[in-house]
């Protein structure tokens, strides 16, 4: 089992419209690994996830995406929902987040609905990279080709890049985005 230790990981969210499977498995996954995940958002409180269309559990943010930079963390996940990410990419400092982690060559895994983040964040030209259904149409013309596949993992460039389509993928997502997050080197 790959190991997280010493590896901080930022989970970027809107305040409410998170898909909450989408944020609670990955946590655990970086939890077991050994990692520290934290959970970021656009405001400080708390969040509202969601079971689909109906209200979930509130989760306390620890900080503001404004406060941050990819210089924080060793990794980035964003967890779906239609709305999340909806919310996220009108974000000036959600977008300059995320997109700091490519800049920097640092891992980010996406699921479901989450890549409409990285479309407004500009990092998708040229990656190979799966989504729900519905986002196809945006993610191809944002240059990246994409493919119904459970995870697929994006190495063409700096940042290793993991995304999936749906819940259902969550087991295969989580175990292939602490893989890929054990395999990069930690900044000193």
């Amino acid at each position: 089992m790959a190991v997280l230790t010493d590896r901080k990981v930022a989970f970027l969210v809107a305040p409410e419209g998170i898909e909450q499977v989408e944020l609670t498995e990955p946590w655990k996954a970086i939890q077991e690994a050994g990692g520290t995940p934290e959970l970021v958002s656009t405001g400080p409180g708390t969040v509202q996830a969601f079971n689909h269309l109906d209200k979930a559990d509130t989760f306390p943010v620890d900080r503001t995406a404004a406060d941050v930079t990819a210089d924080d963390y060793d990794a980035l996940v964003l967890p779906g929902g239609v709305a999340n990410p909806d919310f996220l990419r009108s974000d000036s400092d959600a977008v300059a987040f995320a997109k700091s982690f490519f800049d920097t060559g640092k891992p980010v895994a996406a699921i479901c609905h989450a890549p409409w983040t990285l479309v407004e964040a500009g990092v998708l030209r040229g990656r190979r990279v799966t989504s729900w259904p519905s986002l196809r149409t945006d993610l191809r013309n944002a240059g990246a080709e994409w493919v119904d596949e459970q995870v697929v993992v994006d190495t063409s460039a700096d940042a290793p890049l993991v995304t999936s389509r749906k819940p259902d993928d969550l087991p295969a997502f989580c175990a292939t985005m602490v893989e890929t997050f054990a395999a990069e080197k930690v900044a000193p």
